[in-house]
């Protein structure tokens, strides 16, 4: 059983991280999400695809198209060497439009480090 302040540091680790990705997302960061991404890494996206990492990096470094990208409802959930954060997103479309999403990232401790392994995306 970890201790509070574990628990705390992991959830500052992975609230950072969570900052980190979804800033990476708005500014198409392929090299943040290469150093965050487990090897094993999947996504769903909202137009049902699913993409390993390879493709996940490739479709980051395309142009962004959204603008405005923010979270709220963000919580952080520790289970073990896993965590689940769920969130909600707001963003504008490349033709002004307001749109919200929510998100889910599923991130394991390997080798004492947080990656990420698995996202779901809805808009």
């Amino acid at each position: 059983m970890k201790t509070d302040a574990a628990t705390q540091t992991d959830i500052d680790a992975l609230t950072a991280l969570n900052r980190d990705y979804i800033h990476s997302v708005q500014h198409g960061d392929a090299r943040r999400f290469d150093e965050i991404l487990a090897e094993d890494f999947l996504c769903s996206n909202p137009d049902g695809s699913l993409v390993d990492r390879a493709a996940f990096l490739a479709q980051t470094a395309r142009p962004v198209t959204i603008n405005g990208l923010a979270t709220d409802d963000v919580r952080v959930r520790i289970l073990g060497d896993v965590a689940i954060i769920h969130a909600r997103t707001s963003y504008t479309t490349a033709n002004g439009e307001e749109r919200n999403g929510r998100y889910i990232d599923v991130w394991a401790r390997r080798d004492g480090k947080w990656l990420a392994v698995s996202a779901h995306v809805t808009r």
